[in-house]
């Protein structure tokens, strides 16, 4: 009996004292402001006069874009210590709905995009967060971070109140809102401020919409301040009542400033998107801007009084197929790298800009600012010599099922993952003709197509080319049709009309074709290591295009990042173990794939590259980039 109640005496003080830590480390959590100064976490930030307020004390914010679902989770750290190191005190980031929901009912918040941890990382290195949640965020990603699978119902109207969409909003929020919720200034963490949808005074198509979402975050929980954010042309429709309204720019436009603060006078006045840079396109140039100017321009609006956000100060990667493309005078699909031309390079480097900035914000620091993170090692690597090939023809046995149809059907209504489409990579259409003649596409292409006849390449159609011309022959042979979606478009009001692969009839001598078979080839991780079990063919036998070439890539010890380099290669896709790397094509501009060391295993890495037109039978690995001849921006 004694030694029962010795034993109970020590449970209760050993319990007590697990108390006191966990109350100390909540005491410490709770109250500590990411700059070490303890905070009563009350009223959070502020817009009631013409300077935001920090818990009633001034704060200007000198904030700075880092996506996480473009950067490896490995240099999550990196990135954002090199950050702090800038003077920057505010992590921005956006939250891609298509890559956190790629199917209804189906959520992913782990490993890459465990956003919790991301914002909890934010807060350990002493940096507060604005969370920029959507659900359409631009970003110059594939349909603006909205998922796909929307587009499924022939009648949505995208960022409306429209049922479908608002439907899908409110389930999309009611997984993603509860993770953010206690990682709010008020609850202990480091989100000040959220954002409602961006620039929607540009697209304006609804005027419930704001407000539904504005509801939507609030009954969530959302406690903290709200901002909308617009461009020039946006400014004036952009608002919603009892919410910040910011700009974004480039250059100072004293029209909006003036405007800004008439509509909202003795408002802190905040600049949420100055762009450091600009994102590229393939078969432009590859868009600079000069440092002198960006400087310039952020010291004039720091003179004002004014905060800032840097878009991007990291831009980081458009793995896989997540990149958007423009729309605006023609269509153009964008790039692999989002290197921004950002103070940090795509490969987390310093630059020129990412100096002069943080010269000039040690200015509005009262203490000296932490020391600068070493760089990363760079890797020049053994080329990886092809040594192996899988024609597309023999590779379409490790696809989904095809599908019959009497008709085209685009990627998004075929019936494949679980019945919500295909998001992204290639569909091939297939039927028999009985002719030659004329084959027209009616613009019904989205967004290439190569075009063969009994496997033999004819042409192309694009969105320029409209028109092919099929040899004679009266047999019977099969017309293939090999589309790609290069990107849907990111920005503006033809989102409800982003739908891929063949959209409409493809006419033979003016005649519709009828009874497709319908390959889904999306190229996900899970396919290409399904291509192990695959009749390789060795090189150096003549390939035949389009087809996939397999080759093996050597690292030793740690691995470093490297530069994949593709002479001689024409169009296509690269995948490292298994994961999509992104796209390569010869027309730039850019010229290099950042792969990070992270990706690669020490030893042996597999390398395949899916290639649509010709081929060198090796790849080569650099120390550094090459994004193609600069261009200034104007």
């Amino acid at each position: 009996m004694v030694v029962l109640r010795i034993r109970k005496a020590h449970k209760r003080r050993y319990a007590l004292l697990c108390l006191s830590i966990v109350g100390f480390i909540m005491y410490r959590y709770l109250g500590t402001a990411p700059g070490g100064r303890r905070m009563s976490r009350r009223v959070g930030l502020s817009a009631n006069s013409s300077q935001f307020t920090l818990e009633g004390e001034t704060f200007r914010i000198l904030g700075g874009s880092v996506h996480y679902f473009r950067v490896p989770r490995a240099y999550w750290r990196d990135r954002l210590m090199k950050m702090k190191a800038c003077g920057i005190n505010t992590l921005t980031t956006y939250v891609p709905w298509s890559l956190h929901q790629p199917e209804r009912g189906v959520f992913h918040f782990q490993t890459e995009l465990d956003l919790e941890a991301y914002i909890n990382l934010a807060a350990e290195v002493g940096l507060w967060v604005i969370l920029r949640p959507g659900p359409y965020i631009c970003s110059e990603l594939d349909l603006g971070g909205l998922p796909s699978w929307l587009l499924r119902d022939g009648s949505m109207r995208l960022r409306t109140t429209h049922p479908g969409f608002a439907e899908a909003v409110n389930t999309f929020f009611d997984k993603l809102i509860p993770k953010v919720v206690p990682l709010q200034f008020k609850k202990g963490g480091p989100i000040i401020a959220v954002q409602l949808e961006n620039e929607y005074g540009s697209f304006a198509m609804d005027n419930t919409y704001m407000p539904f979402i504005k509801e939507a975050l609030q009954s969530r929980g959302i406690n903290e301040l709200l901002l909308t954010s617009d461009n020039h042309e946006g400014l004036k429709e952009g608002g919603v009542t009892g919410v910040i309204r910011t700009v974004n720019l480039q250059k100072l436009n004293q029209g909006d400033i003036k405007y800004l603060n008439a509509i909202q006078p003795n408002s802190p006045m905040m600049v949420m998107e100055y762009w450091t840079g600009w994102f590229d396109a393939w078969g432009d140039l590859h868009h600079v801007l000069a440092q002198e100017d960006m400087v310039s321009a952020v010291r004039e609006i720091l003179r004002r009084g004014m905060s800032i956000n840097l878009y991007m100060f990291h831009g980081g990667t458009n793995f896989g197929f997540m990149s958007g493309a423009l729309t605006n005078p023609i269509y153009k699909a964008l790039i692999t790298s989002y290197d921004y031309d950002a103070p940090l390079s795509e490969s987390g480097e310093y630059t020129p800009k990412y100096h002069l900035l943080r010269d000039l914000f040690s200015q509005y620091h009262s203490e000296k600012l932490p020391d600068m993170p070493a760089l990363r090692w760079k890797e020049t690597y053994e080329p990886a010599i092809m040594y192996q090939h899988l024609s597309l023809w023999d590779a379409l046995s490790f696809a989904e099922e095809p599908f019959k149809s009497p008709t085209p059907v685009n990627m998004e209504n075929l019936p494949v993952n679980s019945g919500n489409g295909q998001s992204y990579g290639y569909t091939l259409y297939e039927t028999i003709i009985t002719s030659g003649g004329s084959l027209k596409s009616g613009d019904n292409v989205r967004d290439r197509a190569l075009v063969f006849v009994d496997r033999h390449y004819i042409g192309i159609f694009k969105h320029q080319n409209l028109e092919l011309a099929v040899p004679d022959g009266k047999e019977k042979r099969t017309l293939s049709l090999l589309v790609e979606n290069c990107g849907r478009v990111h920005y503006g009001k033809a989102l409800d009309k982003q739908r891929k692969g063949l959209v409409g009839d493809i006419l033979l001598n003016n005649t519709p074709l009828r009874d497709f078979t319908i390959y889904s080839l999306d190229m996900k991780t899970s396919f290409i290591d399904s291509l192990n079990q695959a009749p390789w063919m060795s090189l150096p036998h003549v390939p035949s295009f389009p087809g996939f070439f397999l080759g093996r890539m050597f690292t030793y010890g740690y691995p470093s990042d490297t530069f994949v380099k593709l002479p001689g290669w024409g169009k296509g896709v690269v995948f490292i173990n298994g994961l999509n790397l992104g796209r390569h094509w010869y027309i730039g501009p850019q010229q290099t794939l950042y792969l990070p060391g992270p990706f690669l295993n020490s030893g042996v890495n597999q390398v395949i590259v899916f290639e649509e037109q010709e081929a060198d039978y090796k790849i080569t690995f650099e120390e550094t980039p090459d994004l193609g001849m600069a261009v200034d921006i104007q």
